[in-house]
């Protein structure tokens, strides 16, 4: 019986010592999911967020020309224990009292605070919390991050992580789109391709062995992500830039949009619209500013969609530039009356086909697109792409709208010949009137010349693509010669330049009052639309305001203006004389995929007021460079710049020599002779 009786005593010795285990095992469980579940949680979060920024530095994006627009640089996560900095403060001093400790918290805080530009209030709520972890901050700039860590707080850490920057700033920056704290792309270009910029897409080398003698393996490092080079070129884009903000400060309107691109590839040269934003600080802005306007903006395009008409009209025979219409101010369709912009001032009377243009006639269009008829008419319009997305290369754009053919009667068929009723987007109708400045073909737009990796090996080489012929050549060359006119004789006159033939059409458009459900006598949409040279186009052109001020609103006087600025100054980039002595004929002119420029003298070496420091740059001297190669330079920096002007840089602020922290703003003033 006594071994019996030990037997069963270590047996339940034993059941114990498990059964307590298992109670600590259960307590330590309960603990964590229950009590201390939310805390867990946001470091699980934040290390997996972690994680997933460092898995890969995301790709950059330049321009044409090499110049930056993103990229990603080295940055810290700050995070706190409060717990532990609790324990160091009351270790700090003996006998120390909680009041004492509130005190040193909150100079804490402050100190925090003001390094990371936040609220010290928001800071000391944090780090008073009673848990082992808790952010304070995401993607903060290795200066500020070194600054907090020469305090020693105990019980401040840093985990590094990647910063998206955007050394241009606003520029262009609807296209860029933008990048969450996860590193993912989320609008724009960014969301476009963000399996390619984050490397997530895997990509063979092209060509390497013509290289390198030799096939070079697929990398399996796909630690950093590719990087894009785009068709968006600097010097365009920051004219077309520039005259937005023009348009913005002259006629005030709600909206704006400028797009430029080239009518023989569909390579997309300028795009921006207003408002816009600093993709650097996304937060401060409210999502509908973010738009890209040029490819999600819907409208009514007025007068510029009579070129439409007219190629549709001209390549089914049913008029010619001589075909004569009568217009005597007015046109009745049942009940409706059609009438001109200028029929309070005059008639017409018997007009040709390419008069009826020259004016912009809404009477003599609303006869052709009756001659043509609904069915040859919605043939053509759905050749030329409207009521479908033109599949350029960036997230956002938007399909307009084409009133269903079913539905279509007398005056409809009558309006929508002079572009009303339905509704288009702008990169819709400047790919379709490119359409008619390349000689009948619709190409698809696009914006990303190539992709390479962090070795520059090529993985993808973009090219122009055919989407369909839609008109011959010799409507095309009709159609342009009286575009031609337009800007030569007739609306168009504010966009002509000395010297180039250049192809336009104007556009007036009364917009929908939403509250009578009518067509606004006082709002409208003005726009113009231009390429040039005429005979053999390296640049089109379209400038879109909604709801401007001015004495007079028409597109011509508003928008023609700025479209003449834009193609000028681009064909003196190109190396296109622009004069009243130039011959007006460049057909002999050929393609141009890289503008010829000046190159100028290096700029002189900046003596600096002192050593820069980590996260600091020398400004160097811009005097003498040209937008592109000061652009390139500051980009280089990781400085973002404002410019202003044209020629070569005259004026900068800061000026040489000065010590600037990371991402600052260099102004720079262009005025110099460039000749």
């Amino acid at each position: 019986m006594k071994k019996i009786r030990g037997y069963f005593s270590r047996e339940w010795v034993i059941y114990i010592f498990l059964i307590g285990v298992t109670l600590l095992i259960i307590s330590k469980l309960m603990y964590l999911q229950i009590i201390d579940a939310s805390e867990l949680s946001a470091r699980a979060a934040t290390l997996k967020d972690n994680s997933q920024t460092m898995v890969s530095q995301r790709g950059m994006i330049a321009d044409a020309q090499g110049n930056i627009l993103a990229k990603s640089v080295t940055a810290k996560d700050i995070y706190a224990d409060p717990k532990s900095l609790k324990k160091a403060l009351q270790k700090s001093e003996p006998n120390i009292t909680d009041d004492k400790i509130t005190q040193k918290t909150q100079e804490i805080a402050q100190k925090l605070a003001e390094i990371l530009g936040k609220d010290p209030k928001d800071i000391l709520e944090l780090i008073l919390k009673d848990l082992s972890w808790v952010s304070l901050a995401r993607q903060v700039d290795l200066a500020k991050a070194k600054q907090i860590d020469d305090l020693k707080i105990p019980g401040i850490g840093f985990t590094d992580t990647y910063k998206r920057v955007y050394p241009t700033g606003a520029m262009a920056s609807s296209i860029m789109g933008i990048v969450n704290n996860a590193g993912d792309g989320v609008e724009g270009i960014e969301y476009a391709y963000n399996a390619e910029l984050k490397g997530e897409k895997v990509l063979k080398p092209q060509n390497t062995s013509q290289n390198t003698g030799q096939t070079t393996p697929e990398s399996t490092d796909i630690q950093s992500g590719y990087n894009l080079t785009l068709t968006l070129d600097s010097t365009i884009q920051h004219i077309v830039e520039q005259e937005l903000d023009k348009i913005m400060t002259e006629s005030t309107p709600q909206r704006a949009v400028i797009l430029a691109m080239d009518p023989m590839t569909g390579k997309i040269l300028g795009m921006a619209s207003r408002p816009a934003f600093d993709p650097n600080d996304y937060r401060a802005t409210d999502a509908r500013d973010r738009k890209n306007l040029a490819i999600s903006m819907i409208y009514e395009p007025g007068s510029t969609f009579k070129v439409i008409t007219g190629a549709a009209a001209l390549e089914e025979n049913v008029v010619n530039a001589d075909t004569l219409f009568s217009d005597p101010g007015y046109l009745n369709v049942g009940s409706r009356k059609i009438t001109n912009w200028d029929s309070d001032q005059k008639a017409h009377g018997n007009i040709s086909f390419a008069d009826g243009l020259e004016l912009s006639s809404n009477v003599v269009l609303a006869q052709v697109g009756k001659a043509l008829g609904k069915d040859s008419f919605y043939t053509y319009l759905k050749s030329f792409g409207f009521g479908s997305k033109t599949k350029v290369d960036i997230a956002g754009e938007e399909q307009g709208l084409l009133v269903e053919k079913n539905m279509v009667k007398d005056i409809e068929l009558a309006t929508m010949s002079f572009g009303q009723a339905n509704l288009v987007t702008p990169i819709q109708l400047l790919t379709a009137i490119s359409a008619v400045a390349n000689g009948g073909t619709l190409l698809q737009p696009y914006i990303v010349d190539k992709i390479t990796n962090n070795k520059n090996e090529l993985l993808v080489q973009n090219q122009p693509r055919v989407v369909r012929e839609v008109i011959s050549k010799t409507t095309s060359n009709s159609l342009t010669n009286i575009l031609v006119d337009v800007v030569d004789k007739g609306t168009g006159s504010r966009a002509k330049i000395p010297g180039i033939k250049v192809a336009g059409k104007t556009g007036t458009a009364q917009k929908i009052d939403l509250n009578t459900g009518r067509y606004s006598d006082t709002d409208y949409i003005v726009s113009f639309v231009g390429y040039a040279p005429a005979d053999n186009p390296c640049i089109a052109v379209l400038v879109v305001e909604d709801t401007p001020h001015g004495q007079v609103i028409q597109g011509g006087t508003l928008a023609g203006p700025h479209v003449k600025t834009v193609i000028e100054n681009a064909l003196q980039y190109y190396g296109i004389p622009v004069a009243a002595s130039t011959p007006s004929n460049l057909s002999d002119l050929s393609r141009l995929s890289t503008p010829s420029k000046k190159e100028n003298a290096p700029s002189k070496p900046s003596t600096p007021s002192r050593t820069p420091g980590q996260g600091e740059v020398l400004v160097p001297d811009l005097t003498g460079l040209t937008i592109r190669q000061a652009g390139e330079k500051l980009g280089k920096l990781d400085l973002h710049y404002h410019f202003q002007g044209s020629g070569l840089a005259a004026k900068q602020n800061p000026p040489p020599g000065s010590i600037v922290n990371q991402g600052d703003t260099i102004e720079v003033i262009f005025g110099g002779d460039n000749k």
